[in-house]
């Protein structure tokens, strides 16, 4: 069986993962009605590169989950993907079908399981392996390399990779409508919340893992892609403590959650296929139990599927969430 860690460390993106060691999925019918038909497509990736298309791309191979999670969202099932043992366990709700094939992991795709599939189009990441891009390169297949991580600005790089990928694909009106809905519920739920008992609230958001009898708390502070979300909503991010640059995260332990005050809303998610640590191994934790959000019933487990560095499927499932918990 799996530890806790490495059962975290396989959620995370590929470039996390690597420095740590609403929307509904459309129906298939629905999904292969939607193949794209058209001109040349021109799309400039985050390497500032012209990748060109003769046609929008039907078969594509994702070779990270966000790109995936997008694909399925604007519809289109992707021909592969990485790390497939796991990914439909953490996105609930824009699965992949068993036609989609796995190949190899996020940080060493295999170049020739990509190539099997013949390929219109390869997304990847820019923390990826380089080699990879350029075995793939050099025999004409077209690669996007997309960054995935802005700690200045990582909502509205989603939304950049959403529109990106949607060009290529020919999906530009489903792009359009996923992130005007994602953007009229944050508007709705800011108001519904401010109309709440939760107003002026402030929040954290965590998830975590044990080793032994120590549990490692981290939290989604200012810069993270829930923070963008939930700060939408009007909320504030009570957690002000050290930060990583990129991905917006810090960790602490239950001591360290005492410097988050009263009042506040404290969600938290927890592997797919591991135990709960917040309410499990914390529970009996004296300095977790005395926790003003603790004992006034401010805890908030996130439903299981929500992938904390998705795309809009991901952050409405987020959105809805959080709303739903403080306007009930």
């Amino acid at each position: 069986m799996k530890t806790s860690r490495a059962l975290a460390l396989a959620c995370l993106p590929l470039a996390l993962a690597l420095s740590a060691c609403g929307s509904t999925e459309p129906a298939k019918d629905e999904q292969e009605d939607s193949v794209a038909t058209g001109g040349p497509v021109s799309v400039e990736d985050a390497r500032g590169k012209t990748v060109e298309l003769d046609h929008p791309a039907t078969k594509v191979v994702s070779l990270e989950w966000m790109q995936t999670e997008t694909l399925v969202s604007l519809g289109v099932m992707p021909v592969a993907h990485a790390d497939g043992d796991e990914y439909n366990a953490w996105v609930a709700n824009a699965q992949v079908d068993d036609s989609v094939q796995d190949v190899g992991k996020r940080s060493e795709p295999s170049f020739t399981e990509i190539m099997k599939t013949g390929p219109e189009l390869v997304i990847t990441d820019s923390s990826g392996p380089e080699a990879i891009v350029k075995q793939l390169e050099k025999r004409d297949v077209p690669v996007i390399v997309l960054d995935t991580a802005d700690g200045s600005g990582q909502l509205d790089l989603m939304k950049e990779n959403v529109r990106t990928i949607a060009e290529a694909v020919g999906r530009t009106e489903a792009a359009d409508k996923i992130i005007g809905d994602l953007e009229a519920s944050l508007e709705a739920g800011k108001k519904a919340i401010a109309e709440s008992d939760a107003a002026g609230a402030t929040f954290a958001m965590a998830d975590g893992w044990a080793e032994g009898g120590n549990v490692t708390i981290r939290l989604f502070g200012k810069g993270s892609l829930m923070s963008d979300l939930a700060e939408g909503l009007g909320l504030e991010n009570a957690w002000t403590g050290e930060v990583d640059k990129d991905w917006g995260l810090g960790t602490t332990d239950p001591e360290g959650l005492t410097s988050l005050g009263d009042g506040v809303r404290f969600f938290y998610n927890s592997p797919v296929e591991a135990d709960d640590v917040f309410g499990n191994q914390l529970e009996k934790n004296p300095i977790w139990n005395e926790l003003e959000f603790v004992t006034s019933g401010h805890l908030y487990p996130l439903e299981k599927g929500v992938w904390t560095f998705g795309g809009p499927v991901s952050a409405q499932e987020f959105v809805d969430q959080i709303v739903a918990n403080l306007t009930k």
